[in-house]
């Protein structure tokens, strides 16, 4: 399901509730450019066997609010830029997230607002800095 819709730009609205995701493993940049998307209703994904989320909402930055109170990420070891640049969004609950295994976060919530990077620290204090760094502030190094 990587890519899946990648850069649907004008897609603002999607019912994905009948999609069998039993078996997905990888979800990479799955809405990734959806700028125009304003609602999603991920309830009934199943994310058991899913290992790497990174970039899965990557600029969608019209979505307002998030529900991933279903999402088991028991399995995910990835999640960098995963809600970057989603600036628009005001609400995100995700009441399963377990983050133990987590090998990347680089950018999780890089350019999103700075009320939700504070609603986020205060509620999971298992998320590591740099997933509320900002993509354009982060200088690569030879070191």
């Amino acid at each position: 399901m990587s890519g899946m819709f990648y850069e649907c730009y004008s897609l603002k609205e999607l019912n994905i509730n009948n999609f069998n995701t039993n078996k997905v493993t990888k979800m990479i940049g799955m809405f990734n450019g959806c700028t125009s998307l304003k609602e999603l209703n991920l309830n009934n994904f199943n994310t058991n066997n899913v290992t790497d989320m990174s970039y899965m909402f990557n600029g969608c930055s019209s979505l307002k609010k998030l529900s991933l109170n279903n999402f088991n990420t028991n399995n995910v070891t990835k999640m960098s830029g995963m809600f970057n640049g989603c600036s628009s969004l005001k609400e995100l609950s995700f009441n399963n997230f377990n983050t133990n295994n987590m090998t990347n976060m680089r950018f999780m919530f890089g350019n999103c607002t700075d009320e939700l990077k504070l609603m986020i620290k205060s509620k999971f204090t298992k998320f590591k800095d740099e997933a509320f760094d900002d993509y354009e502030d982060y200088e690569d190094s030879d070191d």
